[in-house]
């Protein structure tokens, strides 16, 4: 792999979309399952993560104590996109890893960018996650999204707020707990329209 700072993406513009297209969409069950690969937390907003080496504190209605994005002002209060998706980025070309997409839990062999809002998850013992969102509109590009002329993490990347705090680290295992209707209580109807809008539009 190349460092993305030395990186050029494809030419060809129907390669590249192929690379970032997402994984056939498989139905959310209750009971489904996937792993933590990495928590990933930040001190600064904007910035690439750095996976923890042991178990971060999730508190209810705020997120990663220790991360930027923690508020419980908003319904983005934690992120997670899965490593399948690093994985369509590396196969780019990108010398990316957990957490150089902001997300604060990066998952493995759970379809997460499918699942409808207000499913909840199980992320080790004792944190509920409710999905409050499905993708975001970047007001401004990141340094990634410049260097490979897309990034994946809009599209991707789901957000949800801490229904119940404690204690994760890499290894543990996320559970589906309910299916979503497609709508979530914390989730502002404007945050949600504007994400419709820029699908709709292609622009996601």
């Amino acid at each position: 792999m190349i460092d993305i700072h030395d990186y050029t993406a494809p030419a060809d513009a129907a390669a590249k979309a192929e690379l970032l297209a997402p994984e056939p969409y498989v139905p959310t069950r209750v009971g489904d399952t996937g792993t933590v690969r990495a928590v990933c937390v930040s001190t600064r907003k904007g910035t690439r993560k750095q996976p923890q080496d042991g178990p971060v504190e999730v508190a209810a209605h705020l997120g990663i104590s220790q991360d930027a994005h923690a508020s419980g002002d908003w319904h983005r209060q934690v992120s997670l996109l899965a490593w399948e998706s690093v994985e369509r980025a590396q196969a780019m070309g990108l010398d990316v890893a957990e957490g150089d997409f902001a997300e604060n839990f990066c998952t493995q062999g759970l379809d997460v960018m499918h699942m409808p809002m207000g499913t909840q998850l199980r992320i080790g013992a004792d944190v509920v996650v409710e999905i409050s969102q499905i993708g975001k509109v970047c007001h401004t590009r990141c340094a990634i999204y410049y260097l490979a002329g897309d990034c994946i993490f809009p599209r991707e990347g789901i957000f949800g707020v801490v229904l119940q705090g404690g204690q994760v680290q890499a290894g543990d295992t996320v559970e589906v707990l309910k299916v979503g209707d497609g709508t979530c209580a914390y989730s502002p109807a404007e945050a949600i329209a504007e994400v419709e809008a820029a699908r709709a539009a292609g622009t996601l």
